[in-house]
C-alpha cells in the first residue's frame, strides 16, 4: 500500500556549488532557499507554525539528507 500523506513542507535535497542551499516548498509551492534549519524554521514560522519541530515527519519532509545535511556528498 501506497503512503498516500505528504507532510506540509518539503526540504528538497542540497544543492551541489560553493555556497549549497536547500529548496524549501510548503504545500507544493517554492518558498525560499535555506542555507541552514533556522532558515527552514523561519520559513515555516512565517507560514504560521509559531514553533515548528523540524524532526516531526508529519510537518516536515527532508529529502537526500535529514536537517544536519547541508551540502551535496
Amino acid at each position: 500500500m501506497n503512503d498516500i500523506f505528504h507532510p506540509p513542507v518539503v526540504v528538497r535535497a542540497p544543492s551541489r556549488g560553493a555556497r549549497p542551499y536547500r529548496r524549501v516548498e510548503i504545500y507544493g509551492r517554492l518558498v525560499g532557499k535555506a542555507v541552514n534549519e533556522q532558515d527552514v524554521a523561519e520559513f515555516v514560522r512565517r507560514a504560521g507554525v509559531d514553533d515548528p519541530d523540524l524532526d516531526d515527519p508529519d510537518l516536515v519532509a527532508w529529502i537526500g539528507g535529514d536537517r544536519t545535511v547541508w551540502a551535496a556528498e
